[in-house]
């Protein structure tokens, strides 16, 4: 659908508000609504945490009345079955709209078009497809686990112009500035879980939590105020963190992966050990570990770890999305790399990823691709 300008100005919009809920909304989507009557805007909303009204319910209670014989611009199909909240398409029925446009439609089997058909048998005339592309972007980890069902995996690296991560001795704090630092924060508020490594977290000492980025450009809380803090899946196969270490100072949930055969430990009440099966080589089979993330609806997952996890995820061709925070120093030959790699002998071995974004941040670059399949779906 190409849509008229007024059309595309709308539904700009309601993507513009579907991206406020970005850092509350998981496991859900974001979702952005726009009711328009004769080329003004009468009522808008989008959806702001789970189990709360969806984007919708917040335009119509805006519009009131005036929603009768209305366009709705909504973002996602609306949702045609009976969850924590109505189906909107129901109450859309309900408040008399005459037109719906939708961006996308919903994969959730739940909806699926169950949604359309709704509204095209009360008589309201639907399109759909105007800035598809642009909805799609919005929600990337929704839309894998219900079109792939398995999370949507950013790999976030931090490295030198030469590609490395840190010195010989382990170094590393800090290669990037405060911009790029504060940056993380923003992907870590969007993303269901962080996973890293045991050795990681007591290399840095890391805490993996949610904090407010160094500007002016806030993170949206919760209802209660509080950032929504991602679920932090340790691997810790050797069994070497003791629960006293900075990660388990706050409240928030731990998954802590461990190998079948270890008796589990006494950690503190937010850990819940889970046992990952291991592959041929000792290691966790991550494929796996995908799939256990998948079933506890963990949408999207932010890679922050060292040269092993990385380079396991991406022999295997796990990465969806490949971010690199580029410094400009050099640490030379001797300092740590950014993934263990095998040696290829054929360049077309090589995994392809293509740059879709470069963002300068103050002094650093922040290069972002993705894996050449995934990008090619």
């Amino acid at each position: 659908m190409a849509g008229t300008a007024a059309d595309n100005q709308f539904m700009a919009h309601a993507l513009r508000l579907a991206a406020t809920g970005r850092y509350t909304t998981d496991p859900n989507p974001n979702v952005g609504a726009v009711i328009v009557q004769n080329g003004m805007v009468v009522g808008e909303g989008y959806h702001h945490q789970a189990g709360e009204g969806h984007a919708e319910v917040y335009a119509l209670a805006q519009a009131g009345e005036r929603a009768r014989g209305a366009t709705c611009y909504v973002t996602l199909e609306p949702c045609s079955h009976f969850g924590r909240t109505p189906p909107c398409a129901k109450a859309l029925v309900a408040a008399g709209v005459s037109r719906v446009v939708i961006a996308m439609l919903d994969p959730n089997p739940l909806v699926a078009g169950k949604g359309v058909a709704i509204l095209q048998q009360a008589g309201i005339s639907v399109e759909s497809g105007l800035m598809a592309a642009e909805a799609r972007a919005l929600n990337p980890g929704f839309l894998s686990a219900m079109e792939r069902q398995k999370p949507w995996l950013r790999l976030k690296l931090a490295a030198s112009l030469d590609g490395r991560t840190a010195l010989a001795n382990g170094q590393s704090q800090w290669i990037t500035g405060p911009a790029a630092r504060a940056d993380v924060q923003l992907y870590r508020a969007q993303s269901s879980a962080i996973l890293s490594t045991a050795s990681t977290v007591l290399a840095d000492n890391a805490r993996l939590t949610v904090r407010q980025p160094f500007d002016d450009n806030p993170i949206t809380t919760l209802h209660n105020g509080e950032l929504r803090q991602p679920l932090r899946v340790i691997l810790d196969r050797r069994q070497q963190l003791t629960g006293h270490e900075p990660l388990f100072s706050s409240s928030g949930a731990i998954l802590l992966c461990v190998a079948p055969e270890k008796p589990l430990r006494s950690m503190p009440a937010q850990v819940e050990q889970l046992a990952v099966p291991l592959n041929d080589d000792g290691y966790f089979d991550l494929t796996a570990l995908l799939q256990l993330l998948n079933a506890r609806q963990v949408r999207s997952i932010w890679v922050e770890a060292g040269a092993t996890l990385a380079g396991a995820l991406l022999q295997q061709k796990l990465v969806d999305e490949f971010i690199l925070y580029q410094a400009p120093l050099l640490l030379g030959p001797q300092a740590r790399a950014m993934a263990e790699l095998p040696e290829l002998t054929e360049l077309s071995q090589a995994n392809r990823f293509r740059f879709n974004d470069i963002c300068q941040l103050d002094t650093d670059l922040r290069l972002t691709a993705l894996l050449t399949a995934t990008a090619e779906n």
